[in-house]
Formats: C-alpha cells, sequence, structure tokens
C-alpha cells in the first residue's frame, strides 16, 4: 500500500533539498536542519511548547547514538599525543614510511587496508583500530589528509561494509526482504561491491591526483596523528612495540571470539586507554596526573570540534528513520520510508528504471545515517517489483543494498558513523569529505547498478 504523505513529510524532502542545495554550494547546514527538525516536532505535537522541548531532546538523541565513536577517537587521539611526546610514534610507524613512499602507494595501500579490516571487523572499529597509524604515513608520503580520508572510506565503509563478505550481515538482511536464499544473494553482493569500490576509488584517485597538480589540495600533514617528535624517551621503543602489538592482539579476539561492533569498538577503545595511561605513567613520571588530563583535554577537544557539526545535523535525519520513534513517539511516520515508497510507486515498469529506482530509494533510506536500516525496504522493492518484471530478485536486491549502504554506511553522508569517524581520525570535516565522495561513489553505483541490470 502506497503511504499518504502528510504535511511533515513535505517539510522534511523541502528541508532535505535545501541541504544537498546547501552543501553543493560549501555551505554548513546545521541551521538548516535545525529550524526543519523544530518545524516537524512542532507539526507533529502541534505545541510550539512541546516542539522546543523536541529540538533539544533530538539533538541529546543523536549525541548519544554518536559518543562512543566520538569517545574512541578521542581517546585515540589522546593516546597518540602522549606517544609522539615520547618519540615512540616516530619509531612505531619508521618500518611503515620504507613500505608507502608517494601518493599512489599510500592510496592504494590504505584502501586495501581499509577494505580487509572493514571485511572482517566492520568498518567503524577497523577505522579506529587501523586509521591512525596508517593515515599519518600515508600523509607523510605525500598523499594530502582528505585524500586519506576518501581511500579509508570508499574502500571500508564503502567497499567493505557494501559487500559484507565475511560477517554476512547486510547479505542476510536483504535476502530475508527479498525473499531468496543468502547463497542467491552472496555472489551479486561480492560483485556489485568490489565493482562499485574499484570504480569509486579509481574516480577518487584520478580527481585526487589533478586536484594536487592544479593545487586545489596539497600534501601539507593535516592530520591530528603526527609522528613528529623533537626527542626520544628512554621507553620509546618499548612503547612503540607495545602498541602494535596490543592492537594486533585486539584483531586476534576479535577473529577468535567473533567481537562484532560495538563490542568491538569498546576493545579498541579500552586497549588505548591503557595504553595512553601506561605511555603516561612511563615517560612523565610524577607528571604523569597532570600530563594523562592534558592529553585526554586535548583529544577531547578534537572530538568535539570534529562532532559539533554533526550532532544537530544527524537529530534531524533521525526524524526519518527507526530512531524517530525514541524522539516523537511511537505514532511518528518513518518519513524517510515513506517518501521513498512514494517515489517508487510512480518508476515505470523495466528492468532498467526498477534497478535504478531500487538504489535510488537505498540511498534515500541511508539518509538517515544507518546504512542497514534501509534494507528491508530494498529487498522488499525488489521481491514486489522483481516479481512483477520476471527479473532475477538478488541482483536486484543486491543493486538495493548498494545504494542504501554506500549512501549510509557511509560514503555520501556526513552525520553517519561511518564517514564522521573516518574524518575524525583524518582530522578533516565531514562535509568537505562526503563532498569529495560525492562523484566517485556516483560513478560507483552506476557501473555497479549496470551489472546489476545485466545480471537481471
Amino acid at each position: 500500500m502506497v503511504p499518504v504523505l502528510g504535511l511533515t513529510h513535505y517539510v522534511y524532502a523541502i528541508t532535505i533539498i535545501s541541504v544537498i542545495l546547501l552543501m553543493l554550494k560549501k555551505k554548513d547546514v546545521v541551521i538548516v536542519c535545525l529550524v526543519g527538525t523544530m518545524i516537524i516536532a512542532t507539526l507533529h505535537t502541534k505545541s510550539l511548547t512541546a516542539g522546543t522541548q523536541i529540538l533539544f531532546n533530538a539533538i541529546l538523541n543523536a549525541g548519544v547514538d554518536l559518543f562512543d565513536i566520538m569517545l574512541v577517537i578521542s581517546i585515540m587521539v589522546g593516546m597518540l599525543k602522549s606517544l609522539n611526546a615520547a618519540g615512540a610514534g616516530e619509531k612505531m610507524f619508521s618500518p611503515l614510511r620504507k613500505l608507502i613512499k608517494n601518493p599512489t602507494q599510500a592510496y592504494f595501500v590504505l584502501g586495501l587496508s581499509a577494505y580487509v579490516s572493514a571485511s572482517f571487523f566492520w568498518p567503524t572499529p577497523a577505522t579506529a583500530l587501523v586509521g591512525p597509524l596508517l593515515i599519518p604515513v600515508c600523509v607523510e608520503a605525500g598523499l594530502p589528509a582528505i585524500a586519506a580520508a576518501m581511500a579509508f572510506n570508499i574502500f571500508g565503509h564503502g567497499m567493505g561494509l557494501s559487500g559484507d563478505l565475511v560477517i554476512q550481515g547486510a547479505i542476510k538482511i536483504s535476502s530475508t526482504s527479498a525473499g531468496v536464499s543468502i547463497d542467491s544473494m552472496y555472489m551479486p553482493s561480492a560483485l556489485l561491491s568490489v565493482t562499485c569500490g574499484l570504480v569509486a576509488g579509481i574516480v577518487g584517485y584520478v580527481m585526487i591526483i589533478r586536484d594536487m597538480k592544479r593545487g586545489r589540495i596539497t600534501a601539507v600533514p593535516e592530520t591530528q596523528v603526527k609522528t613528529e617528535a623533537k626527542e626520544h624517551h628512554r621507553y620509546a621503543f618499548f612503547l612503540a612495540v607495545l602498541v602494535p602489538l596490543a592492537f594486533f592482539t585486539d584483531a586476534g579476539l576479535m577473529v577468535y571470539f567473533s567481537i562484532r561492533g560495538g563490542d568491538a569498538t569498546a576493545l579498541i577503545g579500552g586497549t588505548a586507554t591503557l595504553v595512553l595511561a601506561i605511555s603516561t605513567i612511563m615517560c612523565d613520571g610524577k607528571d604523569c596526573f597532570d600530563k594523562s588530563v592534558g592529553y585526554l583535554r586535548e583529544g577531547f577537544m578534537f572530538g568535539i570540534k570534529v562532532f559539533s557539526p554533526v550532532i544537530p545535523i544527524a537529530a534531524f535525519f533521525f526524524l526519518g528513520g527507526p530512531q524517530v520513534k525514541d524522539i516523537l513517539g511511537d505514532s511518528a511516520p518513518l518519513l524517510l520510508f515513506d517518501i521513498g515508497e512514494k517515489i517508487y510507486s510512480y518508476i515505470p515498469l523495466g528492468r532498467v528504471p526498477v534497478a535504478f529506482g531500487d538504489v535510488l530509494i537505498g540511498m534515500i533510506a541511508g539518509l538517515d545515517g544507518s546504512g542497514f536500516a534501509g534494507l528491508p525496504l530494498t529487498g522488499s522493492m525488489a521481491a514486489a517489483f522483481g516479481g512483477a518484471i520476471n527479473a532475477n530478485i538478488a541482483p536486484l536486491a543486491a543493486a538495493g543494498q548498494m545504494g542504501s549502504v554506500w549512501s549510509g554506511g557511509g560514503t555520501l553522508v556526513p552525520w553517519c558513523f561511518g564517514l564522521a569517524a573516518t574524518a575524525g581520525v583524518a582530522g578533516v570535516s565531514p562535509t568537505e569529505l562526503a563532498r569529495k565522495n560525492f562523484i566517485p561513489v556516483c560513478c560507483g553505483l552506476l557501473a555497479s547498478t549496470a551489472l546489476a541490470i545485466l545480471m537481471m
């Protein structure tokens, strides 16, 4: 049944269009999102007072959802600050410098590392685990910080998560919603995710090289996890060995005990906290009490700087997904999903429009910042429309899966967990990263959708 759109749906759609246009013009969108949230809350409750209260509660809800990522990034930055003060960072990264000597090597080594780690540990824990170790080295090799963030984001949160070939969470949700087996979904998901990732990654690389030649971006180390140090502490070598050993142990534990998602993030965050404490105690002695607070303060100041504009934007887009029930109550409509279904009802039958329609609906559903929330919608749409045109449903569902995960998983949405985490580790603006990703990712989705049509 096609949903009936109300005034709140139209306000939500107008606000989304405004946000996209402002982002394309390189403008901040916080004010627009705050106004949109306030209007929708007031219309839903029919009370200006309640709308004002909900505006705050929506931001609070988004802050709670994003806090674990902000926390682990802040602790990681604080840990690296303490290591760099002792000279351990320079010693720790020196072997990697011998392997990564130019921007091209840096881009693709970082991308491959992101893909492998994201496939096994999921992207956000992988970002916290691998990003702080490799991104500084890549920046020192001449790769701009924004380019390093693109490589990690496209190959990790894009190609790795959209295929989800090891853990298979995305494949399971899509196959269940589409009414097909996991086995029939596996190969289309693998082929489409790799196609989308390789096209997006190569296009992104070409654009980076072009911008570097034109002077639009530079290789000046912008990242917050620099590795220079004025002098080496006597425990620098010990710490340089301890840190990789600790995080490789975490990686082994994740594999052996199947630790995933938030539990994996917690393991990495706890390890970083212990390393910070050990480093400060060993290297700062009696000054460790004050120094540890200083390192943590620097880390949290960095985390707040990165996430402060993200949280109010996320508050608005959370109104479109399942999180709206926690903000507006159980009677609240799922605005994004209703709009998506309405758009799909106008798509003519045929393999090409249905395939691109499912991808578009997935991208719209992903705007709430959750790449997996839209999978039941794209899967069920694939079953309904794929059956109507007598097409192979599995590749159609996989195409919708690409749209949802690449959008909200995320490479296109600045307020989603994945992109915000990558931007945080690299020390770049989430909005700028999303803008840089836009053309490469759209090219990748175009290629993967074309492949899906051939497979249908």
